[in-house]
């Protein structure tokens, strides 16, 4: 017989799957601050990454055009054999049998002059390093802005979507009493369609919240290079600590400030020097060049032979008279032995050096100096103008920034006078319509100014604390909420 439980067990396991499935739930969602959602965004995001590669590989760059000024050496050894009539190398003799050959050298060269272009290069190289750092600045302050941006529009899609939730009830509150009204007689039929209608516009403006939420959280997920399946939960900082906010500032304060820590116009100005520089490097080429060359090399043969014994036979041999008296002139047989001469003898043997001065002097290279010279400077002078309009571009931005921020704040102070001004409304239009002073239609047109005015009152903080942080952001100050 199987065992059974009883109900209260049943009951209590149930519970606790249930409570141990919230729990785990509650635990799964990750909580993000502005300040690890920035954090998140500049350890994880994939263009950072980009951007310190290409700084990563200027380094190396840099490094390269200071090792360019070192000697450099190089080995050629080599070794086969030879059939035939060949020449052998050992004493340049010509043979006909089968040998072996091995021969080798070793060079090294050193570039005394070359009209400044490895000076020249090195401090290109070095500007090019430090653009590319702060194009990596850029890219991370970009970035942050973004995330910023992101976040803001995260809380106010989440105080929508809770501001819609309110509507909803509002709306089901004012259907309930309808539907009463119409069962005893006091509305009509047409009183009872629009509180239902009323009802679907707050459903759909609660749908369209709940919608535009998701692609906000979606979005801040993509910055911090997030999985879009993860949850989060974005946690909303104290609104009412941000009430004071600076909105007065002096344009031009903003801007003597921000050229000297504007990531683009930083970037603009490096990237100038380096154009430069680059003209001083391309008129290197109408310099000579000289280098200092060594070398040592040796070879192998095992065709040369040494003579090992001369033996003689104990022949005579007449090679001749002498003239006068034409005596006999002999000479006394004999033969020899050879020995192969030894590999390191020969190599020991045959150790040959050279030192060398090479000049080489341009002439005429088909103008490639002129026009590379020609090229850097209209390169130079088109990065001036790139960083002449990053400062006119940056100057514009700050001042319609803080037009903007001026706007915001009117804008703010509008929209919250008419979301209070409307609810004042809304409260006795409802007090009126519960007692049948007020019909349908001008009970939920006061509702839907209400609904209104407070979804703009929200747009509207939001955006006001968004502009200021676009200031501090020109600043250079830490963005924070």
């Amino acid at each position: 017989m199987k065992p059974t439980l009883s109900l209260p067990i049943k009951t209590t396991l149930i519970g606790a799957i249930v409570f141990s499935a919230l729990g785990f739930q509650a635990k799964a969602q990750e909580v993000i601050t502005l300040q690890k959602a920035i954090d998140l965004t500049l350890e994880r995001n994939l263009t950072i990454k980009q951007s310190q590669f290409t700084e990563a590989i200027s380094e190396e760059d840099l490094k390269q055009s200071k090792y360019n000024q070192l000697p450099n050496l190089t080995a050629a050894p080599q070794g086969g054999f030879n059939f035939g009539r060949n020449i052998d190398q050992s004493t340049y003799q010509f043979i006909n049998q089968r040998i072996l050959q091995v021969y080798g050298q070793f060079s090294t060269q050193v570039t005394l002059f070359q009209g400044g272009q490895l000076r020249n290069q090195i401090i290109q190289n070095r500007i090019l390093v430090d653009a590319n750092k702060t194009a990596t600045s850029k890219v991370k302050n970009d970035l942050v802005l973004n995330v910023v941006t992101t976040f803001l529009q995260v809380l106010t899609n989440q105080d929508l979507v809770k501001a819609s939730k309110q509507q909803i009830e509002i709306s089901k509150l004012t259907l309930d009493r309808a539907q009463q009204n119409y069962n005893v007689g006091n509305q009509t039929l047409a009183d009872l369609s629009q509180a239902k209608a009323q009802l679907s516009t707050s459903e759909l403006d609660y749908t369209n919240a709940q919608n535009q939420l998701e692609s906000s959280m979606l979005t801040l997920k993509q910055y911090m290079e997030m999985n879009p399946a993860t949850e989060i939960d974005v946690q909303k900082p104290d609104i009412g600590k941000l009430s004071d906010i600076k909105v007065i500032y002096d344009p031009q304060d903003i801007l003597k400030t921000a050229l000297n820590v504007n990531p683009d116009v930083l970037l603009a100005e490096v990237q100038q020097k380096s154009y430069e520089q680059a003209i001083k490097v391309a008129k290197g080429n109408y310099y000579p060049t000289v280098t200092l060359v060594g070398q040592a090399g040796s070879n192998y043969s095992n065709a040369k032979n040494t003579i090992d014994q001369v033996i003689s036979t104990g022949t005579l041999t007449p090679i001749g008279v002498v003239q006068g008296t034409n005596q006999v002139v002999v000479q006394p047989g004999f033969t020899q032995t050879y020995k192969s001469n030894p590999f390191f003898t020969q190599l020991s043997n045959n150790f040959n050096q050279a030192v060398a001065l090479n000049l080489q002097i341009p002439i005429f290279g088909r103008f490639t100096a002129r026009t590379s010279v020609r090229k850097a400077k209209l390169q130079a002078q088109n990065a001036e103008v790139t960083a002449q309009l990053a400062r006119n571009t940056l100057s514009k931005v700050i001042y319609q920034a803080v037009w903007d921020l001026r706007a915001a704040e009117k804008k703010f102070l509008s929209t919250t006078q008419t979301y209070k001004a409307n609810k004042d409304a809304f409260n006795i239009t409802q007090q009126r319509f519960t007692v049948g002073l007020v019909n349908s239609l001008d009970y939920n047109t006061s509702l839907t100014n209400l609904n209104k005015s407070q979804f703009d009152m929200i747009e509207a903080q939001y955006q006001l604390i968004f502009r200021s942080k676009v200031i501090d952001y020109y600043l250079g100050n830490p963005i924070t909420l």
